[in-house]
């Protein structure tokens, strides 16, 4: 179905248009860029239920082909989407006075704008920052695209790379430099130390780890992207269509070449899941969450008899408790040391510190009790905007 979609036409449209009007198209695209990844899963999601869940009826399994249409029909237009983006990029850098690429290099500045001056908590941050590593990916693969497109048209001329190379830099190096300034007055403003990130990878290597497990559910590539809000589908889709356009495959040589290419990926792959593994394993063991393996965070499961007696027995501290939860408690008098403790944004997957250890143990079971959720029970489909209302 791609290959119906003519990128030379699309080019052309988008070029004829004005440099306001392509800036306006820009943002709308990485507004729709985003509803599109948050739609996406939940449609994937269904199609992968669909397909697996137990059947008692052979009827049931038509279900599946809407669901599998739907699907295709997503991940088509999404790629269009990226498509028309990377268009846009590419006249960005084919401009004469490049007034285009400067404009849309100006609007990663206004992502300080919005959101250095917002009250951010710890798992605010750590939804906004797997946002930007999605988006800093994804904003790679759109240069190879542009890349690819231009070697083409000036048949692989290595002299021209050089010529693109400038330009590639300063987009890259706007994108990080935003993200340092950007997480840098985050942390500021909010009182926030450097370590959060620590205890952010820390997660996120607990995710690979757990996903590797034998009783996992899903694959441990789709475990990591799901808590970044990344779905590879569209982007796979539209590299290959940009690859199989812009390189021609001729004579015995050529696909000799192309097939120790593909097991070189192979290999690549393989390696690269690998050391991931390897560190995943190194970063849970130095945040000491190997019993978190073996023993998941329950979930919402009826209370035993003792601990109802001693909800009975305190409920003006649960009051308390989930109240600093929701909102800011307006009497703090005797509780003023456990509401420290186990608000909501500073509970995390590590273990406590020293200070932590000296609560009574009747603190620690009300921050067992608590109905609060820890990094891992994050909502992975709200991807759209960077907090987490």
């Amino acid at each position: 179905m791609m290959h119906y979609v003519d990128y030379s036409m699309m080019y052309h449209l988008i070029r004829g248009q004005s440099v306001i009007k392509l800036y306006i198209i820009y943002n709308m695209l990485e507004v729709a860029d985003r509803l599109f990844s948050s739609f996406g899963q939940d449609i994937l999601d269904a199609l992968y239920w669909t397909a697996t869940e137990p059947k008692e009826r052979k009827r049931a399994h038509i279900g599946v082909i809407p669901h599998f249409f739907m699907a295709v029909l997503y991940v088509f237009l999404h790629a269009i989407l990226i498509m028309v983006q990377a268009t846009t990029l590419n006249v960005a850098f084919n401009s004469h006075n490049k007034s285009l690429l400067t404009i849309m290099m100006s609007n990663n500045f206004v992502e300080i704008k919005g959101s250095v001056f917002k009250k951010f908590e710890k798992n605010n941050l750590f939804q906004m920052s797997n946002s930007d590593i999605k988006e800093r990916f994804t904003n790679y693969v759109l240069l190879l695209i542009v890349c690819l497109r231009n070697m083409e048209q000036f048949s692989w001329n290595p002299d021209h790379l050089w010529v693109l190379f400038p330009d590639v830099c300063m987009v890259v190096t706007s994108e990080i430099a935003v993200d340092i300034v950007k997480h840098a007055f985050i942390t500021k403003f909010n009182d926030i130390t450097a370590d959060v990130y620590s205890e952010y990878r820390a997660s996120l290597a607990f995710d690979l780890v757990s996903s590797r497990q034998k009783n996992a559910y899903t694959d441990y590539s789709d475990s990591v992207a799901r808590r970044m809000g990344f779905i590879p589908l569209p982007l796979a889709v539209l590299l290959i269509r940009v690859v199989t356009s812009s390189i021609k495959v001729q004579g015995i040589l050529s696909y000799a070449c192309v097939i120790l290419f593909y097991f070189g990926l192979i290999s690549l792959k393989v390696l690269n899941s690998i050391v991931l593994l390897g560190k995943s394993c190194q970063y849970v063991k130095e945040a000491k969450m190997e019993e978190k393996l073996f023993n998941p965070p329950p979930t919402s499961a009826p209370s035993k008899p003792s601990s109802k007696s001693q909800n009975k027995c305190k409920p003006s501290q649960e009051e308390n408790l989930s109240a600093s939860v929701t909102s800011q408690p307006l009497h703090q008098k005797e509780n003023v040391i456990p509401l420290l403790v186990t608000s909501n944004s500073d509970q995390f997957l590590t273990t406590p510190d020293g200070d932590e250890k000296d609560i009574t143990q009747e603190n620690s079971e009300l921050k067992h009790r608590s109905s609060k959720k820890d990094l891992l029970e994050i909502d992975r489909f709200t991807i759209c905007g960077n907090r987490i209302d």
